[in-house]
């Protein structure tokens, strides 16, 4: 511990030491005037939700692309444009869709799409049409770090994986990080483990213990939309999330059922173990093929040796579109999740393209489209980078921007794993804020593993999302935690993100102004951000810079 709080110290005096402070605190410069104007267009029920490939996303598309016009930002897209195109594939699974469930005499069950599950990253070409036994794979993780390994008592191989959601519970900081998710939580993470072991397909059960606020209607509302693929990475592997609430029809005849799964997770003590049951799959699903964009725009940096190396400045326009209707009303406008976000990028690259001399590095502003279809733009981004990955040093997401009250602290998600910490506090000091971590009730929803700046971190670029703290100056820490709660269950991916929701525009400014000063501490410091070297994200960036790619 002293040692990591001495180079925290030594990282800290060499940030500082190669800033020049001219430009490490700009105030006065943000407009809510013209924030408001930006959300007011791009959540209002004319963009109909901003769903990908339809067309109020691409109402969006040309209103950023003409913003970044009006602030003279040098085109990264297609043909000297600010459009990244993106060729897409869509499919909606059809009630007639047959998941079908076998015990062990061959007796047949048909399981119902919405209610026993759904599908999760689907690909038109998935079929099984001869029934396929299941194993059971405990949280499907293999973590050699941890001495972990739920595939090594069985053979996957030609069979379909059950796991339950989550990872083993911790209090210890070195095994899988304590109470904080880990990589191995995420869905698509024990989907390619899965596939790689040669399974045919995951089923993955939510983990009630886990997830007090877990509401299947709520998922089923969600994932009424259609599934949008890149064209170029559509699947094959069946991929479902299955209701716990009749997740026991999986365990029929077995040695253990799901009450015991459960005990087991709590008990620290899961194994992994073969099924009783098999399952055999038909998908009929509508398809589509059509093109959604990026929008990309670069301010170029003025150091003759920096101005080769790039910060990403991204946030995501799109939003869910129109959907499953609540309460007469169809359109899922996403004000907060993510038209503020958009609008805070967008005020910060006004405010710096207007500066008398431009950053040392250079600024990237990424509009992502696709990101509540799986990080489509951003992962379409990585795979097609304007710049090389190798000479981009950091990435900033926006995702959501602190519209309670203005506050005294920030929270730096990600910032752990990577020398960002270090400029974030720098930054905090500067503004006359704190740094604190995340609050224990929210650490269960993987924050950094949910939105784009996770994409950037598995490409080897260090990457931050930063919310306000839980301190504010008028109104209480408890009122805080409750309007989150509120807001994560009244409102997120609901028609309510609408304009009718109240936005405190000081904490807007005040929240966009920190991320803007952030990064012009980062785009003036000599000294480029790196992943700790007890950071799952290491090696990948060792490997690119020795790849040059």
């Amino acid at each position: 511990m002293v040692i990591k709080i001495f180079l925290f110290c030594l990282l800290f005096y060499i940030v500082t030491l190669g800033q020049d402070n001219s430009f490490n605190l700009i105030q006065n410069k943000i407009s809510a005037e013209k924030i408001q104007k930006h959300i007011s267009y791009l959540g209002s029920d004319e963009l109909e939700g901003r769903g990908t490939g339809s067309r109020g996303g691409e109402l969006a598309a040309n209103y950023l692309a003409k913003e970044f016009l009006n602030y003279e930002l040098i085109p990264l897209g297609n043909n000297n444009t600010y459009y990244q195109y993106i060729q897409m594939h869509g499919s909606t699974p059809k009630e007639s869709s047959k998941l079908i469930l076998y015990d062990k005499n061959d007796n047949q069950f048909l399981l119902n799409i919405s209610t026993d599950y759904i599908l999760l990253n689907l690909g038109d070409q998935t079929y099984i049409p001869t029934p396929l036994p299941l194993i059971f794979a405990g949280y499907g993780i293999t973590a050699p770090e941890y001495d972990y390994n739920d595939y090594q008592s069985i053979d996957v191989e030609g069979k379909i994986v059950v796991v339950l959601e989550g990872e083993p519970l911790s209090d210890n900081k070195k095994y899988f990080d304590g109470v904080n998710p880990t990589i191995y939580s995420f869905a698509d993470a024990k989907k390619r483990l899965a596939i790689s072991k040669g399974a045919r397909g995951i089923i993955i059960i939510p983990n009630l213990d886990d997830n007090p606020y877990f509401d299947w209607e709520w998922i089923n509302q969600s994932s009424a939309f259609e599934n949008v693929q890149l064209a170029y990475a559509v699947t094959s592997n069946l991929s479902l999330l299955f209701n716990p609430l009749y997740a026991e029809k999986l365990f029929i005849d077995s040695p253990f059922s799901i009450d015991d799964i459960y005990q087991m997770h709590r008990n620290h003590r899961m194994i992994s173990f073969p099924l009783q049951t098999k399952i055999s799959f038909k998908g009929d699903f509508e398809r589509r093929d059509f093109i959604a964009s990026n929008i990309l725009g670069m301010i170029k940096g003025s150091d003759e040796e920096l101005n080769d190396t790039y910060i990403v400045l991204s946030a995501h326009y799109d939003h869910l579109g129109i959907g499953f209707p609540v309460e007469g009303d169809s359109i899922y406008n996403g004000v907060f999740d993510n038209a503020a976000g958009v609008a805070a990028l967008l005020e910060i690259a006004s405010a710096i393209s207007s500066l008398e001399e431009n950053p040392k590095r250079s600024i990237i502003f990424a509009l992502f489209t696709g990101e509540e279809k799986g990080l489509l733009g951003s992962r379409y981004y990585i795979d097609h980078s304007p710049v090389p990955l190798y000479k981009t040093v950091a990435n900033i997401n926006i995702d959501g921007i602190a519209s309670f009250d203005r506050f005294k602290s920030v929270v730096g998600i990600g910032s752990e794993f990577s020398t960002l910490e270090v400029f974030l506090e720098e930054t905090a000091f500067q503004n006359e804020l704190n740094v604190t971590e995340i609050p224990s009730i929210f650490r269960q929803t993987d924050a950094y593993l949910s939105s784009d700046q996770i994409t950037f971190a598995r490409a080897g670029i260090p990457s931050i999302l930063i919310f306000e703290g839980l301190d504010y100056e008028n109104i209480s820490t408890e009122e805080g935690i409750e309007r989150f709660i509120e807001y994560s269950k009244k409102y997120y991916h609901t028609p309510k993100d609408d304009l009718t929701l109240p936005i405190n525009y000081e904490a807007v400014i005040q929240h966009t102004e920190f991320i803007m000063n952030f990064l012009l501490t980062l785009a003036n410091s000599e000294v480029e951000p790196e992943w700790y070297q007890s950071s799952p994200y290491l090696n990948i960036r060792l490997r690119s810079i020795a790849e040059r790619k």
